[in-house]
């Protein structure tokens, strides 16, 4: 079959590598499909020139991926409505953690004929299966579909218990030479980054975060290490940005793959995202040898309660000691805190930002923004029950209008107070960064003609 797969775009200069959509593409190829990427993303297409090619060129099957947020709604519905204004609409699919909570709903806002429901590799083959034969989806496990006005959504799909027999993204098909030119934190002007999966899920169970499956299940480092040099090879890789809920999943898988990264002599920069729970000196210490130059970690908080409330399972004093080894040790770490989770106060926020700001090491720029009850987490069905959201139409349509602006308020605090409260903390992170760009910037005009660097080559904005 003749297939269509959509990288919307985002509005950005540079776009994050669709992961998604290529580990599908992937998937198809395998299966003896045909498959083309249609790149919003780059080439920041209208969308009447979906519409246009759809009319001009036949294609049995297109299919969309988004995450749940108010841009990536509003851009599904645009997208949706110029497939469907196309005269030879084809069989229209959608997946992503953005309509599969919610697949009804979805269903009739975007008037996709089917949504795929979490992982998507065997389902989609599956569902081609059915459809080429002209067989019921009522057997097609983890999928939605409306069939003569009604929606029926199926069970659940088991989950690929071995990721590594998942086949590797369909690299070729993609623009790599503009990916890659993606910046992250601590590389260089000619660094070349991609992303990679080391694994799939999450162990924990955090009240603001979305997710159907369960658990975390790890590549084989073996897998991995071949997946980086063949875009070393391929592509002239130097930097990985795994991106992965969580690398960091345990202290001994943390350690085997960078003992394996090691033993393989792997040249390579990497960055992942982390828990503080297993921020040890002695897996910092491998982490850093193995070529590790950056760890995001999800702070979230810095109060014992406020964790608590979120599940967590985190405390303040394993967050400081974890971030002070991770400094120790040479590598940068990344501070993500969020305002607004259950009984959250003002000061609880300024617990927070007197840490960024204690700890802070100029890698990047850090503000704080409210949390969200994305459709699916706990504390979305928390602000249902207690009256803060009707439904799921009420957060996409009314309530989740930007991810800087409040969706529900689960404080005490009236809305005014939380946006004071917000403006006074980020106006000191601001604040505190201008502040070392300042400092960095004097530094090498102090370098320049007091002690005549012959290496210095302007000043840039990085």
């Amino acid at each position: 079959m003749k297939i269509l797969l959509i990288t919307y775009d985002n509005e950005s200069l540079v776009q994050w590598f669709p992961q998604s959509i290529a580990y599908i593409a992937g998937t198809l190829l395998k299966h003896h499909h045909e498959v083309e990427i249609y790149e919003q993303d780059i080439h920041h297409y209208p969308e009447s020139h979906l519409t246009e090619k759809l009319n001009n060129e036949y294609y049995d099957v297109v299919g969309l991926s988004f995450i749940g947020g108010y841009y990536e709604y509003k851009k599904a519905l645009k997208i949706s409505q110029a497939i469907n204004n196309s005269t030879q609409r084809p069989l229209y699919l959608i997946g992503g953690f953005g309509p599969s909570p919610e697949p009804q709903y979805f269903l009739e806002k975007t008037e996709a004929d089917v949504i795929i429901r979490g992982e998507g590799e065997n389902t989609i083959i599956d569902l081609l299966e059915h459809y080429e034969n002209k067989k019921s989806f009522s057997t097609v496990l983890g999928i939605a579909y409306q069939k003569n006005g009604k929606t029926y959504v199926n069970g659940d799909r088991p989950l690929i218990e071995d990721v590594d027999t998942i086949v590797m993204p369909a690299y070729h098909l993609f623009n790599i030479e503009h990916y890659r030119l993606l910046r992250m934190p601590n590389c260089s002007s000619t660094d070349f980054i991609m992303p990679v999966l080391s694994g799939r899920g999450c162990t924990f169970t955090c009240n603001f975060c979305y997710r159907m499956d369960k658990g975390f299940r790890a590549r084989s480092n073996a897998s991995i290490i071949e997946e980086i040099k063949y875009l070393q090879k391929n592509y002239g890789i130097t930097y990985i940005a795994f991106s992965d809920e969580l690398l960091m999943s345990s202290i001994g898988r943390t350690m085997s793959l960078c003992e394996d990264i090691i033993k393989s002599g792997l040249k390579i920069k990497w960055d992942c995202n982390g828990r503080l729970n297993y921020a040890k000196p002695k897996v910092l210490k491998l982490m850093k040898e193995a070529g590790c130059v950056f760890i995001n970690y999800g702070i979230e908080a810095f109060d014992d309660v406020i964790l608590k409330n979120m599940d967590k399972v985190l405390t303040t004093k394993q967050i400081e000691s974890g971030i002070q080894a991770t400094l120790d040790e040479g590598i940068s770490p990344g501070f993500n805190i969020i305002f607004g989770n259950i009984d959250e106060t003002k000061e609880t926020l300024m617990q927070g930002v007197n840490f960024l700001l204690k700890y802070d090491d100029g890698a990047q720029l850090r503000t704080i923004r409210p949390v969200t009850p994305y459709p699916g987490s706990p504390l979305y069905h928390y602000a249902i029950k207690e009256g803060l959201l009707k439904d799921v139409a009420d957060f996409y349509e009314n309530k989740h209008t930007n991810s800087d602006l409040l969706t529900c308020n689960f404080t005490k605090l009236t809305d005014e107070e939380f946006y004071e409260a917000l403006y006074e903390a980020n106006s000191l992170l601001l604040q505190n960064y201008q502040r070392r760009l300042l400092e960095r910037t004097t530094q090498q005009l102090e370098n320049l003609y007091k002690n005549k660097d012959a290496t210095f080559r302007g000043f840039r904005q990085t």
